[in-house]
């Protein structure tokens, strides 16, 4: 099923002109630096876990969808390239964070709750961790093929709070604070993930007792509700559909496709700006147009998950982008879309720790 599904994205890919032959056993030169890519990823880890402002409840720190679980998804990439036969130590770190968490999930505190962050924060807060806690232990790279009791329980406890009826049904609540990419307007976003994180466990669990319902509801919605999403989250669908069959037709896969070579610009990259809509910074200032290391590092997986080849046009630029704007700290530069950060300061590197760890995965995933 999944060959069969990847046969017809990449139909949907020849039907768009995206992709072109290529040698089979052809990939990426891994001309970028992943000792330094490396250092700047462990680097941001080492600071989010320590960091004041993301400790929580007996001594765990958040999963936030811009440092933790891209470093979870991406950090593994370098494992090879780096002489490493393991997980990092701060790899280790956050499995063992998330575990805690998942373990004591009936009686710790949600990341947020209603009364210091507004009516209904503790439930969106809840829905949010449980898909980021499955995904990132699904993912664990020292348990391929196999789901950890702390993974099995982390999916449990996220199909637990899926929307059962209503517009969102098949959905999950989802933290709401106007901050795009994650937290604005994204209960999309958050429903893409929790498709990979599923995608992402042995094909056995799809029908294990009581997942088939759940996934069977999840399918409808994102099916239901991408026509409506902005192009990024509907990227995210495009990347979700690699691990999961049945989330996208051939058309609604040639659609996405069609729109994502539209914005690439004269040089290979794409900016997140010119997929996020109308969306407007808090402080007014402007989005910045140029490329990014975020916008382009997502689309690049997505292709690359989907079966795209590096002699594809969209990719061999996206791809050569990346290659050549990997920055001397080890870091891809991405840009708030809430308002004008300082790129030197912890918080302006938000968005450059998420493009980092999804442009190694990009770049090591061939």
């Amino acid at each position: 099923m999944i060959r069969l599904m990847r046969c017809v994205v990449v139909a949907a890919l020849l039907a768009t002109g995206i992709v072109y032959a290529a040698d089979a056993g052809s990939g990426p030169a891994t001309t970028f630096s992943p000792k330094s890519a490396g250092e700047y990823l462990d680097g941001r880890m080492a600071w989010w876990i320590e960091w004041k402002t993301s400790a929580r409840a007996q001594g765990t720190f958040c999963v936030s969808c811009h440092t933790a679980l891209p470093y979870a998804l991406g950090r593994q990439a370098l494992h090879t390239a780096l002489g490493e036969t393991g997980p990092s130590l701060n790899e280790v770190k956050l499995i063992e964070n998330v575990s805690k968490r998942v373990g004591l999930w009936q009686e710790i505190d949600p990341f947020y709750n209603d009364e210091k962050s507004g009516a209904g924060k503790a439930l969106e807060s809840r829905g949010t961790e449980s898909i980021l806690n499955a995904l990132v232990l699904v993912s664990n790279p020292s348990r391929p093929g196999s789901l950890t009791p702390s993974a099995d329980q982390a999916l449990r406890n996220m199909w637990a709070l899926q929307i059962q009826t209503g517009d969102s049904a098949g959905a999950w609540p989802w933290l709401q604070f106007h901050n795009a990419p994650w937290e604005g307007d994204s209960q999309f976003f958050g429903a893409t993930l929790a498709a990979l994180a599923v995608g992402s466990a042995p094909v056995s669990y799809r029908s294990s007792p009581g997942v088939e319902e759940g996934l069977s509801k999840l399918k409808a919605y994102l099916s239901r509700e991408q026509a409506h999403q902005k192009l990024i989250d509907r990227v995210m669908l495009l990347w979700a559909s690699a691990k999961m069959p049945g989330l996208i037709s051939a058309a609604e896969g040639t659609s996405i496709l069609g729109e994502i070579r539209s914005r690439q610009q004269a040089d290979g990259g794409f900016s997140l700006s010119m997929f996020v809509g109308d969306w407007k910074r808090r402080d007014d200032t402007s989005l910045e147009q140029k490329s990014d290391g975020y916008a382009t590092a997502v689309v690049s997986v997505a292709l690359l998950e989907n079966g795209a080849k590096v002699a594809d046009r969209t990719l061999k630029g996206a791809l050569a982008w990346l290659k050549s704007h990997q920055e001397p700290d080890g870091r891809w530069l991405a840009y708030s879309l809430n308002k004008q950060r300082d790129l030197a300061s912890d918080p302006g590197k938000f968005m450059s720790d998420a493009a980092t760890a999804y442009a190694v995965l990009a770049l090591r995933a061939r």
